[in-house]
């Protein structure tokens, strides 16, 4: 009412009111929590031109008070949404000037959550999903963000253009395409209140954690194919780990000639690790619902086990050699050996006597 008689009585004057005002305010501007107390104060810097001052609000309002010229705004408790205490300095030639301080009352969310949009339950790799932020009764919404967490890393930051000061509901939605490596990861938002005129913001609001259920198919973790050479008897490992979820199941193909050697054995693991005796191709599949896979293990002989033969056979080759030609130069017709390198007729007298 004051500040309607003081601008009636300018007018009326012809005083131009709203010139540039030289005024100083602490602080300049005013961030509060709703139902929190602020302080400002004004003060002229005409000092000698000063006749008066005084603040006019809806709480708090001083009135005009003579002979200052600088004056506090005390306010115990905001409760307005909008919300502009303006300072008023009379001077002494007739000349009124108006500061509006700025003040922003804001609200923290009730609650924020993160939902999947679609039916519940595990996610498909390479599928695509929308996940919803939810956001409760939060003023002001022109200056709320939205982070959307996976694991450590931010992956999305929304902003708002919301005009309205009152508490309102607010949504962020986030479009999601995750992979095998995402199985297990944790996915969340959090909601805050960002103030560019501050030095400091206050605390964000997260959601409860959403933990990434991925389903995708079976893969190896060694090459797919293997070829393998074997010694006899030898002690061979056939790896075929694979990582799915769900967790895979195997089963095992064996030579023709080998399938009854393995009637007994658990063949649903995927690590086989014994004595083969036989050559051939030993096959894997890794199966779930989400597909299957299947690995091949060619299985040689060694080619050290070759070239031991071929030299055991030439061994014995040669000494039956050996032994042909000794029997041919040293075995007499009776049978027994001879070692004389002189010659002689059964039944003739040798040169030195008679036989």
């Amino acid at each position: 009412m004051w500040l309607f008689i003081v601008t009636v009585l300018v007018l009326c004057t012809g005083t131009v009111l709203g010139s540039p005002c030289q005024v100083e305010m602490e602080p300049p501007e005013v961030v509060v929590r709703y139902g929190n107390s602020i302080s400002a104060t004004c003060r002229s810097v005409s000092t000698e031109r000063t006749e008066g001052m005084g603040w006019e609000s809806t709480a708090g309002g001083t009135g005009l008070k003579l002979g200052v010229t600088s004056l506090l705004l005390n306010i115990s408790s905001v409760t307005e949404w909008d919300f502009e205490p303006q300072c008023y300095i009379n001077f002494l030639d007739h000349h009124q000037c108006i500061e509006i301080l700025s003040v922003t009352v804001y609200k923290l969310p009730d609650s924020v959550s993160a939902s999947l949009l679609s039916q519940p339950g595990p996610m498909v790799e390479g599928e695509m999903y929308m996940m919803r932020c939810d956001i409760a009764n939060v003023a002001p919404a022109k200056n709320l963000y939205v982070n959307w967490h996976k694991g450590n890393e931010i992956i999305y930051t929304q902003t708002f253009n919301e005009s309205s000061l009152t508490p309102v509901n607010m949504t962020s939605e986030l479009r999601l395409k995750l992979r095998r490596d995402d199985n297990g990861s944790q996915i969340w938002c959090e909601a805050g209140l960002k103030f560019s005129q501050t030095g400091s913001n206050p605390p964000m609001m997260q959601s409860k954690l959403y933990q990434a259920n991925v389903l995708y198919p079976p893969t190896f973790t060694k090459p797919e194919n293997e070829t393998l050479e074997i010694t006899a008897d030898s002690m061979m490992i056939l790896n075929c780990t694979a990582t799915g979820n769900p967790t895979p199941t195997y089963s095992w193909q064996f030579p023709y000639t080998n399938e009854e050697t393995y009637n007994n054995q658990e063949k649903n693991q995927p690590v086989l690790n014994q004595s083969f005796q036989f050559l051939g191709t030993y096959s894997c599949t890794a199966s779930s619902n989400q597909g299957n896979k299947t690995k091949y293990f060619i299985v040689n002989r060694s080619p050290g086990n070759r070239t031991t033969l071929a030299a055991l056979v030439g061994g014995f080759s040669a000494m039956a050699v050996v032994l042909l030609i000794v029997g041919l130069l040293f075995v007499t017709p009776q049978g027994t050996l001879s070692f004389s390198k002189s010659n002689y007729l059964r039944g003739q007298p040798t040169s030195s006597g008679p036989v």
